[in-house]
C-alpha cells in the first residue's frame, strides 16, 4: 500500500462522483484508487492523487460557498504527442476550453472535467527546440 507522502494531492469539487471517474479514467489514464462513491473517490496519475469530492463529502461541506465553483487552478498533465491527444479527445466529444496555445516552453490546450474544472494537457518543447540564451538574463 502507498503512503500519503508518495503523492501530491489535488482536490476537485464535482457534483457527480461516478462521471468525473469516468472522465478521468477513460479520458486521461488515471487509475481508480478507491470509491466511496457518490461523495467520495480518488484516482490516481503517476504521483498525482486526484481527490474527486461530490456535495456529500466533508471536503465539499467544509468549503465556503463562494468559493465552491470550478476556478482558474487547473491540474497540468504532460502528454508525448499533444496533436494525437486533442484528436483522441475531440473524437470522444471532450469540451476544450481553449484554444492550442504556443509558448518558450511548449504547447498546451485546456479540456474541462464535466464540472468545468481545468485540465491542462503540455507538451514541453524539445531540447534541441529551445534556442539557449546569452547574458546574465
Amino acid at each position: 500500500m502507498n503512503t500519503p507522502e508518495e503523492y501530491a494531492s489535488v482536490r476537485y469539487l464535482v457534483d457527480d462522483v461516478g462521471a468525473a471517474i469516468d472522465f478521468y479514467t477513460e479520458h486521461l489514464g488515471f487509475t481508480l484508487h478507491m470509491s466511496a462513491a457518490p461523495a467520495f473517490a480518488d484516482v490516481l496519475r503517476g504521483r498525482l492523487r486526484l481527490l474527486l469530492s461530490g456535495p456529500a463529502s466533508s471536503g465539499a461541506r467544509a468549503t465556503p460557498a463562494d468559493a465552491a465553483t470550478p476556478g482558474g487552478n487547473r491540474i497540468h498533465l504532460v502528454v508525448d504527442d499533444l496533436d494525437a491527444e486533442i484528436a483522441r479527445l475531440r473524437a470522444a466529444d471532450l469540451p476544450f476550453r481553449s484554444e492550442l496555445v504556443a509558448g518558450p516552453g511548449g504547447r498546451q490546450v485546456l479540456i474541462a472535467d464535466p464540472d468545468g474544472n481545468l485540465v491542462e494537457l503540455f507538451q514541453p518543447r524539445s531540447p534541441r527546440e529551445v534556442t539557449p540564451t546569452t547574458g546574465t538574463g
